[in-house]
């Protein structure tokens, strides 16, 4: 579907805010019609969240150090992917290819503001704004998803991965750090949502969400308004920015989340629990270049995808515990430190594995996956848990045995998995009083 048959005025594609969503184009999702939503399960109620690593032996002082270790891993250590710059102004870089990244500066931002460092949340920003940020144009409001270190734009167009990280972080650091100093995180959150809204039938740009679907795009522009990442769909997020972005437009986050949902069903094999790395907004795999239709490096982030969402939301409950359990499952037979980091979506080995940077196409056991391997235990009901759980403890970031490290995105979702794991990965509310 082209950009032109969706050029409607914005009231028409939400179908009005005033009267809410209504009708029956969700199949049942998107009914809500009240704050607070259904969950009275999830942490957006309770605001407790479990500490697997207990409950796997160790004591509160090692997930401490452990944690701590993790964290200076990725931005003080001789692995890190952290650089200051300028004395004011910081980027996280993936070191492999050599470049930054909006996926890479905005997990940066996200990490920040859980770990209370607004000194680093800050310094990223502030690069962000500087090199990737477009100010005015067709993408204004929107930021180049590759940069080179020195701030120069490998590319203009956005990922929509990025600026839905930037617009979570920024609610949180509203509630955390309110807005009187340098920045107004929320207002700089609220930009990004009104100018993506604010692209409705532009010929070369698109809404960061295909509003037909109301699901993430893979890129906000013509081609990739047509499908989506499923890693990218995160629903709890959503559930965040309809409580606190305060653009107006609550019902349709929520909407989204619950597309987010439904859409997550469609795109998983059952009997595997594994997605392709890109999909139509059916679920049905894209098939044809780069082995989108296969699970590889994007796909990894899924399972902790909806680790969160069953931790913060837990409205889908009863599927997220299934789906934890069957991909566990799967990679168990394949071997707790033994299964691939790529696999056909029935669970066979690809003939010809995807290139990762420089190094050669191969299959290996990478601590990325083993990462988000073991935070989906989160949402799992057996006791294989804590053997994916106990070997992530275990395993170093350190270059396997054909050499391959990755200090970016290895250990990005490393230290994501262990706040996870130890409880540290919170919603932020608002401040009382």
């Amino acid at each position: 579907m082209g950009i032109a048959t969706y050029a409607l005025t914005a009231s028409a594609q939400f179908g009005g805010f005033g009267g809410g969503f209504g009708g029956g184009g969700f199949g049942g999702f998107g009914q809500r019609q009240q704050e607070p939503p259904r969950s009275t399960q999830g942490a957006f109620t309770t605001r407790q969240y479990r500490n697997y690593f207990l409950e796997c032996g160790y004591t509160q002082k090692q997930v401490d150090q452990k944690l701590q270790e993790v964290f200076n891993d990725v931005f003080t250590g001789p692995h890190k992917c952290y650089f200051e710059v300028d004395g004011n102004m910081a980027y996280i870089s993936d070191v492999k290819n050599r470049d930054v990244r909006t996926e890479g500066m905005s997990y940066g931002m996200m990490i920040a503001v859980q770990f209370d460092r607004k000194d680093i949340f800050d310094k990223l920003w502030r690069w962000c704004e500087k090199y990737m940020h477009h100010h005015d144009g067709p993408l204004d409001g929107y930021f180049a998803w590759s940069c080179r270190t020195d701030g120069t734009r490998n590319s203009s167009g956005p990922a929509s991965d990025g600026e839905l990280y930037y617009v979570t972080s920024l609610i949180f650091a509203s509630n955390r750090w309110g807005n009187d100093g340098e920045f107004n995180y929320l207002a700089e959150a609220q930009n990004i949502l009104n100018k993506s809204m604010m692209k409705v039938g532009m010929n070369n740009t698109a809404p960061l969400i295909n509003l037909e679907h109301k699901l993430i795009t893979f890129t906000p522009d013509p081609g990739g308004y047509q499908y989506t990442d499923p890693s990218y769909n995160i629903p709890a997020f959503y559930e965040v920015w309809a409580r606190w972005a305060n653009d107006g437009r609550s019902r349709f986050w929520y909407a989204c989340a619950d597309s987010a949902r439904a859409y997550l069903h469609r795109c998983i094999n059952p009997q595997t629990g594994l997605n392709p790395d890109y999909s139509n907004f059916d679920g049905s795999v894209r098939g044809g270049w780069g082995g989108a239709d296969n699970f590889r490096f994007d796909s990894w982030r899924v399972p902790m995808n909806i680790a969160l969402d069953y931790n913060w939301s837990r409205d889908d409950k009863e599927w997220q515990e299934n789906y934890a359990n069957t991909i566990q499952n799967f990679l168990y037979k394949e071997g707790v430190k033994t299964f691939v980091d790529q696999y056909t979506l029935d669970g066979k080995r690809p003939q010809n594995p995807m290139r990762a940077g420089s190094f050669p196409p191969a299959l290996r056991h990478t601590i990325g996956f083993c990462a988000t391997a073991a935070a989906v235990s989160l949402a799992a009901t057996h006791d294989k848990s804590k053997e994916f759980v106990k070997h992530f403890w275990e395993t170093p970031l350190a270059p396997l045995e054909d050499g391959f490290f990755d200090e970016y995105y290895d250990s990005l979702l490393r230290l994501f998995a262990f706040m996870h794991l130890s409880g540290k990965y919170q919603i932020i509310f608002p401040k009382e009083g």
